[in-house]
């Protein structure tokens, strides 16, 4: 099939399978589906756009078939993001299996792991979470301390993570647990899958400023884990956890990518008005949001650009620390902007008319973008050591 007569079918079944309320920009968190064991859809529409993407595959458009993905390839993936792009469709699935651990399992795990978790993180049907930072071990993430001690076929896991996104709501977590004290730290780490069903695992919500969050704390206490569910080799998960921080970061600074659909000018020309020249009414302003949109439009070709090297079987290695910090700073900046853009209505707290203050607590919620997935100043040192070779 030639490229041509697959952009028809992409913009055809679209056209037929994706509602208009699916074409809207996303306002709130159950504007996108997330699936899992006990999920639910907002509404019929959601559900449709849902199951038509993930029976084609298109929810992993370049997962092989086999496991129920589109096997699509660069070309023809590219055209389906373009096409949904055109049309403003919602992502259909939402996923830290698809972003993180679909990836390592794809390069690490063994054929009986892929089997038995691809097709369900490709149908919505488990929800995952990221078990990686603990009290004591954030930016020095090899200094983790949760032990699996290993007995007869299982594991016996103890020990508490921190800042677990959506643990409350996860079916599995991909955890970074300590088999071996007796070398280096980075040798010793083992990467398993655990059911968070499985007795001795628990969560506690994590409120942030904004007066809302995904984090939690999660805790192991005596937590059977089978030998099984190790992906990669015993005291060797700290390469396949290096490989999918890269992925962690790209589909933070990818987020970001996405959040430039809506232009700031939209938020000020409504607040602020147009002079008798059909410009914004506030010079100073204008000058932040034009320098802002063009940083924008540089960062998405950029990350274009990075996404077409992936294609390509290219590493991205450190480049995947400068697309998250760029991308968080971005993202800081804007919900800076948009207070300013909005004036003292934007600054409200709460009240329905305020909208129950969502760009104040977004603004607020930002802050932590230069945190989570490894701080900027981490990121900032990997830049520097390994894309611009400056000494240690």
């Amino acid at each position: 099939m030639s490229l041509e007569v697959f952009r028809k079918e992409v913009q055809e079944f679209l056209k037929l399978n994706c509602p208009d309320s699916m074409r809207k920009p996303i306002m709130e968190e159950n504007d996108t589906y997330w699936g899992g064991r006990n999920a639910k859809f907002k509404n019929a529409d959601q559900e449709k756009w849902f199951h038509a993407m993930a029976e084609k595959g298109w929810t992993t458009p370049k997962w092989p078939k086999k496991y129920g993905g589109g096997g699509l390839s660069n070309d023809e993936a590219r055209i389906l993001k373009k096409e949904m792009e055109k049309l403003g469709c919602r992502p259909p699935l939402l996923s830290f299996g698809i972003w993180m651990l679909g990836p390592a399992l794809l390069k690490f795990g063994t054929e009986e792991q892929r089997e038995q978790y691809l097709p369900d993180i490709i149908k919505g049907k488990v929800r995952w979470c990221q078990g990686y930072s603990e009290p004591g071990a954030g930016s020095d993430l090899a200094g983790l301390q949760t032990s699996a001690i290993a007995d007869g076929d299982h594991y016996i896991v103890n020990g508490q993570k921190v800042w677990t996104s959506y643990a409350d709501a996860a079916d599995m977590i991909f955890a970074l647990t300590r088999t071996d004290n007796s070398s280096k730290k980075q040798i010793g780490i083992t990467f398993l899958l655990i059911d968070m069903l499985s007795e001795g695992v628990s969560t506690r919500p994590i409120k942030l400023i904004s007066g809302k969050s995904p984090f939690c704390e999660t805790f192991f206490d005596n937590v059977k884990v089978p030998k099984a569910n190790v992906v990669g080799d015993e005291n060797a998960g700290w390469t396949v956890a290096k490989y999918l921080l890269t992925h962690e970061r790209a589909s933070i600074s990818g987020a970001v990518d996405a959040d430039m659909m809506t232009p700031l000018s939209h938020y000020a020309k409504k607040s602020i008005g147009l002079d008798e020249q059909g410009t914004l009414n506030d010079k100073v302003l204008r000058g932040d949001i034009a320098e802002w949109e063009i940083d924008g439009a540089a960062f998405k070709f950029t990350l274009d650009r990075i996404n077409q090297e992936m294609k390509a079987g290219q590493a991205i290695g450190a480049k995947s620390s400068f697309m998250k910090y760029y991308g968080s700073e971005l993202n800081k900046k804007k919900y800076e902007l948009r207070l300013q853009c909005e004036g003292l209505k934007a600054h409200a707290w709460s009240g329905e008319e305020y909208n129950e203050g969502k760009i104040a607590r977004q603004f607020c919620r930002t802050k932590g973008n230069s945190i989570e997935g490894g701080t900027s100043e981490i990121q900032l040192n990997i830049v520097a050591k390994h894309i611009l070779g400056l000494p240690s």
